[in-house]
């Protein structure tokens, strides 16, 4: 679908010239949610809410006052605080609870006068790649109804893909960001891990949970970045290292030095049609003066399992916090304060989460701590090694982002396993911190976008901008 607008510096070219207003731009939008309502892409809309905060914008637009995201619409993933907001992370366990406090990403944009516009349906918890496990029913891929949107922010990805919103904030895990975007096609960003704030996100797994925009432009991409990131008081592990001005170098006046692992193009999981057009892609970087080289990464059937050991174990810890007892849902078949806490958690959670806090649960238990945690991180920081002496050599790294275009809405319901081997391209980039972007530049024969996955060494976020913006042209 084309969107009205592919980048804030047309709307804002608009608002200068008067042919549109922030007021406007928000009914736009408000029609293409109720028009697309079946997708089930938000969960909650702001109508009232984005329309009062349109009018602000306008007055401060007149009054040369307004911030540098004035125009700028946008929806956040529900898992993501904003105060007097209802948060649920897609789940029954956290039906009816409002947050008292706004994320840190999500207050920087509403100081830079961003209207947020809704908040986008995910999978529960965060916890998939398909956008099926959501207490509140699954999305739907806009390009085809009968496909997946991809996961965790399917939402968040579609809100974007079906000109809902110009942007979406969403979180990446393990490719929560990246594979939606490339099942949608749009641009989706895992930044490096403590770049930007993860004060009032809901936790998955804490040491690999970043915030990161959903675009259809890099220069979108840049700015949300720029302003998102940052030391933070609130969150220990956000970097202090200084913000760059993303948004303005996104120039690339060199020849890149790119490393394409042999192992993830060979993969015996990967579509056909997608290696051939990756490999072509790759030839005609190199006509254009890039210098590539083909590179084995033995870890590669590692990621999955690392990442998933040491995920899962993060969020049993993470999700004991939600009992229902201070706040969100309450069992009516509970008789005493054991089935009390039973009751909560087995009716409130659903099954894909359980599943997870029961893997983790296992993994974190005395007998099985070495054989599998403690394991976990020794390959965590083997794999992370491995790709710091890669980059060190090497400006980025380069895959496709998924084996597969959207698969069908149910195809792997009943198989986790084929459910998690899907990421198998995406989780490299948490496993070892750095960022990561997926850009919309194929189309598949069956009609449905796949993207081009790049990596870069931490903090290299403008690099990595600045060479997807040249690629993109």
């Amino acid at each position: 679908m084309n969107p009205l607008y592919s980048s804030l510096s047309q709307v804002k070219s608009d608002l200068e010239s008067g042919k549109t207003d922030c007021t406007g731009l928000v009914k736009h939008y408000l029609s293409n949610i109720e028009k697309k309502k079946h997708l089930n892409a938000f969960l909650e809309v702001y109508a009232e809410e984005a329309l009062q905060q349109a009018a602000l914008v306008d007055e401060k637009i007149k009054n040369k006052t307004a911030g540098r995201l004035a125009g700028m619409v946008i929806a956040l993933k529900d898992v993501l605080c904003q105060k007097g907001h209802k948060v649920s992370s897609s789940s029954k366990i956290l039906k009816g609870f409002t947050s008292l406090y706004s994320g840190t990403a999500v207050e920087r944009l509403l100081n830079e006068d961003a209207i947020i516009i809704g908040r986008t349906n995910c999978d529960e918890f965060a916890m998939g790649s398909s956008n099926e496990n959501s207490a509140y029913g699954n999305v739907k891929n806009g390009l085809d109804e009968t496909k997946v949107p991809g996961g965790s922010s399917g939402g968040s990805a579609v809100a974007v893909q079906m000109d809902m919103c110009l942007a979406s904030l969403g979180t990446d895990t393990g490719g929560s960001i990246r594979q939606p975007a490339s099942f949608c096609g749009v641009i989706g960003i895992k930044p490096t891990y403590g770049r930007i704030s993860r004060y009032g996100l809901v936790a998955y797994a804490s040491s690999f949970d970043q915030i990161g925009p959903f675009t259809h432009s890099i220069s979108d991409c840049a700015l949300l970045l720029e302003i998102m990131s940052g030391a933070d008081d609130f969150d220990s592990t956000a970097s202090s290292k200084p913000v760059e001005k993303y948004a303005e170098k996104l120039s690339f006046n060199r020849k890149a030095k790119i490393a394409v692992f042999s192992d993830c193009i060979n993969h015996p999981g990967i579509d056909i049609e997608i290696k051939s057009r990756t490999l072509n892609y790759i030839e005609e970087l190199k006509s254009a003066g890039h210098e590539i080289e083909f590179i084995d990464f033995p870890y590669l059937d590692y990621l999955v399992p690392t990442y998933y050991v040491l995920t899962t174990a993060e969020a049993s810890s993470n999700l004991s916090r939600f009992d229902g007892i201070r706040f969100g849902y309450k069992s009516e078949n509970a008789v005493d304060l054991e089935s009390t806490y039973k009751r909560n958690r087995s009716e409130g959670f659903g099954e894909e989460v359980k599943r997870r806090i029961m893997l983790g649960t296992f993994v974190l238990s005395a007998g099985f701590y070495d054989a599998y945690y403690t394991k976990g991180q020794k390959v965590r920081r083997l794999i992370k090694e491995k790709t710091e002496e890669i980059l060190s050599h090497f400006d980025f790294i380069l895959t496709p982002t998924t084996p597969t275009t959207a698969f069908g809405l149910g195809d792997k319901t009943d198989d986790p396993i084929a459910m998690y081997l899907a990421d198998i391209f995406t989780v490299q980039a948490p496993i070892a911190g750095i960022p990561a972007i997926t850009l919309p530049l194929f189309q598949h024969s069956n009609g449905m976008p796949y993207g081009l996955q790049l990596m870069a060494a931490s903090f290299k976020e403008a690099e990595l901008l600045a060479f997807s913006a040249e690629l993109m042209k």
